[in-house]
């Protein structure tokens, strides 16, 4: 299957099976993904978490129930994966903006939210700068932190790691310490198993790692090295997305599947000149 193919095979499955129990890794098997690598792919075009879809079309076809049918609202909990009644109802009026019982009576609108078709641009209507390089394997030292892939923890935890690390001024000494063959501070997610990543802020460093900072190898690769130009985070996810739907489509590579790196200098993170990177092993 292609890329695409891979991607929309997941989306098929998820809407074939809304009532059911679905572990991510069974979602994430159907593309032949990690299930890091499918819940990355998938926010970064879509721009919600696979569990943000799930309830949405879940509570869309809700609706369409209530408002069709005259089975009892207790059932239509159960059905669509709620264990309560009060929790169905509330999840039920942050999307549709009323209750259940109102929605049976109610002739306005409700929220729907429709399947996903994968579509990508192969234009390239914007230009990318991308070189590809290969580089030897280098030494990245810095802080980890372990994040669940349940629940889409990771989504939540990874932000607040680094605004621990620049509260902190700790970025400020992992500058200082960048003396390796990739400039700057970078952001690396390493998977463990199926259920976790590591979550890595360092720099790439010669030499032994300094106290209190632990070591990460990253393999010799060939890179895909893409140029992200203005402020964070805007910028950083606009370029991810095209490169995920208009670059892979077009251009031949594939992810290697060693952990990708987004590179971040020094400078103000909200200026429209601040330059930065993403570098990604493909094949």
């Amino acid at each position: 299957m292609t890329w695409v193919e891979s991607l929309q095979a997941a989306i098929d499955y998820m809407e074939d099976h809304l009532l059911d129990d679905l572990p991510i890794e069974n979602i994430a098997q159907q593309a032949n993904f990690s299930v890091f690598h499918f819940q990355r792919t998938f926010a970064i075009l879509t721009d919600i978490s696979v569990g943000e879809y799930l309830r949405r079309r879940r509570l869309t076809l809700a609706a369409y129930e209530l408002t069709r049918s005259n089975t009892k609202i207790i059932d239509i909990a159960y059905e669509y994966g709620y264990d309560t009644p009060e929790a169905f109802s509330k999840a039920f009026r942050r999307q549709h903006g009323v209750t259940p019982s109102e929605a049976r009576k109610y002739t306005g609108k409700l929220k729907s939210y429709n399947r996903l078709v994968v579509q990508v641009s192969l234009k390239g209507a914007e230009p990318m700068q991308v070189k590809i390089v290969e580089r030897e394997g280098f030494q990245i030292v810095g802080f980890k932190q372990e994040f669940s892939l349940v629940n889409e923890e990771n989504l939540v935890g990874i932000p607040k790691m680094w605004d621990k690390i620049n509260g902190e001024g700790t970025d400020e000494r992992l500058f200082k310490l960048n003396n390796g063959p990739v400039e700057g501070v970078v952001g690396v997610c390493v998977e463990i198993d199926s259920g976790s990543i590591d979550y890595w802020i360092g720099t790439a460093h010669e030499g032994s790692a300094p106290n209190g900072l632990s070591t990460l190898e990253i393999p010799e690769s060939k890179w895909a090295v893409f140029e992200v130009h203005g402020p964070m985070p805007d910028a950083m996810q606009k370029a991810w997305k095209q490169i995920f739907s208009e670059w892979f489509p077009s251009s031949g590579y594939k992810h290697a599947g060693a952990p990708e790196l987004e590179v971040y200098s020094d400078e103000n993170p909200s200026s429209p000149d601040l330059y930065s990177e993403i570098w990604i092993p493909v094949k």
